[in-house]
C-alpha cells in the first residue's frame, strides 16, 4: 500500500520507531538513522536480551528497517542525511527543539530542498515546551494516574507504555492523512504530534465525565464509572471479567448466572438503575462466580451473548498470536513482515553507496 514511500527515521525509543515501524509494515521503505555509539536507547534496555544480544525492547518496533549509522557532528555524514532527505517522502523525528538546526539539519532548511517533503516531529509536550518527554511523567501529568488503581490506593501507572503508542499510532495517522493532501497539493506539512496532546484526547469518555458533571473523576480499579456490572470477578479457579454494555446483555447476565431475583427487578432494567444498586449486584455477582470455574461461566455467558472472559496472563495472550522473538506480533493494520529489526549499523555501507536504492537489494 505504501511501496515506494521512503521515510527517513531519525526517531528513537518507542513512539516514532512505533509509527515508522507501522509505516514499513504497510510496505514503506523505512531507513532509521542511529548514532554510531550505541545507536538507539533501547538498543540497551535490557534484559532480556537475543541470544545475538538485541534487546526485546528494541526488536518489538524496529522491524521493516534498514539501519544507517551516522555522525551529526561529522559533515559528510549531515550532507548524507542531507541528500537523503532531499528524495525522502517523510522524515519523523523526536530531537529536543534547536538539536537537528543546530547541524543544519531543521526542518525548514530540509523542506525548503524537498517542497514534497512531510516532516513530523514527536515531542514530549509541544513546540513550545523543552522538557523531555517520557511516558511515565505524561501518564502522570495528563490524568491519567489519578485514575488508575485501586480506589483506596495509590495514583497508578498502565503497564504498557501506552501514551508512547497512542502518540506513535497518532503520528502515522497524521502522516498518512499529510500524504493524502499531498497527492491534491503536490506539497508536504510539517505535523506536530505530542504525548501530551495524545494522551490527553485519550481520555475521551473519562473527559467528557469531568465536562459534563464539574467533578473530577475518582479511581474505579478494576469497575467502571458509568456501568454495571462491568468489572473483575472471581470465579472458583481464576479472575474473569464480565462487561455488560446494555439493558439486554444485563437480562442475559443475570439470568445465565441464575441470579434470578435481579433478573426479575425492574429497577435494575436500566443502567442507571443499576448503577444505583452497584453494591447488591456484585455482591450477587461475586458469591455466583465463586460456584464454578471461569471457563464454565464463561461458555454459559459467551452462549447469552455477554461480553466476559477470562484474565490471561501474557504468555497465554501470545500463544495463538503468531508472535514471533525476533519480529514481534504481526501487525495490527494491514501489512506484512519482511525484514528482522536491523542490527545497529547494518546497512550503513550499503546506504551510502545506494542511498535509498539499498532497499532494492
Amino acid at each position: 500500500m505504501l511501496t515506494g514511500i521512503k521515510i527517513l527515521d531519525l526517531s528513537r525509543v518507542l513512539a516514532g520507531p512505533l509509527s515508522t515501524m507501522m509505516l514499513g509494515d504497510l510496505g514503506a521503505s523505512v531507513l532509521k538513522v542511529e548514532r554510531p555509539d550505541g545507536g538507539d536507547e533501547t538498543r540497551g534496555w535490557g534484559p532480556p536480551f537475543d541470544d545475538r544480544g538485541e534487546s526485546a525492547y528494541f526488536l518489538s518496533v524496529n522491524r521493516n528497517k534498514l539501519s544507517l549509522t551516522a555522525d551529526f557532528g561529522d559533515s559528510a555524514d549531515v550532507e548524507l542525511l542531507r541528500q537523503l532527505a532531499s528524495e525522502a517522502d517523510v522524515v519523523i523525528e523526536n530531537f529536543r527543539a534547536g538539536t537537528l538546526e543546530r547541524r543544519g539539519l531543521g526542518a525548514a532548511a530540509l523542506m525548503s530542498r524537498n517542497p514534497r517533503l512531510v516532516w513530523c516531529t514527536i515531542s514530549g509536550f509541544g513546540a513550545d515546551q523543552d522538557r523531555p518527554g517520557y511516558d511515565f511523567v505524561v501518564q502522570a501529568e495528563s490524568g491519567w494516574m489519578s485514575i488508575t488503581g485501586d480506589p483506596g490506593g495509590a495514583p497508578m501507572k498502565h503497564g504498557v507504555a501506552l501514551v508512547d503508542v497512542i502518540a506513535g499510532k497518532d503520528a502515522a495517522i497524521s502522516i498518512l492523512a499529510a500524504l493524502v493532501a499531498r497527492g491534491a497539493t503536490g506539497r508536504g506539512r510539517r505535523l506536530e504530534v505530542s504525548l501530551e496532546a495524545s494522551a490527553r484526547a485519550a481520555l475521551v469518555n473519562v473527559a467528557q465525565n469531568t465536562l459534563v458533571s464539574g467533578a473530577a473523576p475518582t479511581r474505579w480499579g478494576n469497575a467502571h464509572a458509568n456501568l454495571v456490572p462491568y468489572q473483575l470477578f472471581d470465579a472458583a479457579d481464576r479472575p474473569m471479567v464480565i462487561a455488560v454494555g446494555s439493558d439486554a446483555q444485563w437480562l442475559a447476565c443475570a439470568r445465565a448466572l441464575d441470579l434470578d431475583a435481579l433478573a426479575a427487578d425492574d429497577a435494575l432494567r436500566s443502567n442507571a438503575g443499576r448503577i444505583a444498586a452497584r453494591e447488591r449486584i456484585v455482591t450477587g455477582i461475586t458469591g455466583k462466580l465463586k460456584e464454578r470455574t471461569a471457563a464454565e461461566w464463561v461458555a454459559r455467558l459467551d452462549a447469552a451473548g455477554v461480553p466476559c472472559g477470562v484474565v490471561r496472563t501474557v504468555p497465554e495472550a501470545l500463544a495463538e498470536s503468531g508472535a514471533s522473538a525476533l519480529t514481534g506480533l504481526p501487525p495490527s493494520v494491514a501489512g506484512d513482515v519482511r525484514r528482522a529489526p536491523p542490527r545497529l549499523g547494518e546497512h550503513s555501507r550499503l546506504v551510502r553507496e545506494r542511498g535509498w536504492g539499498a532497499f532494492t537489494d
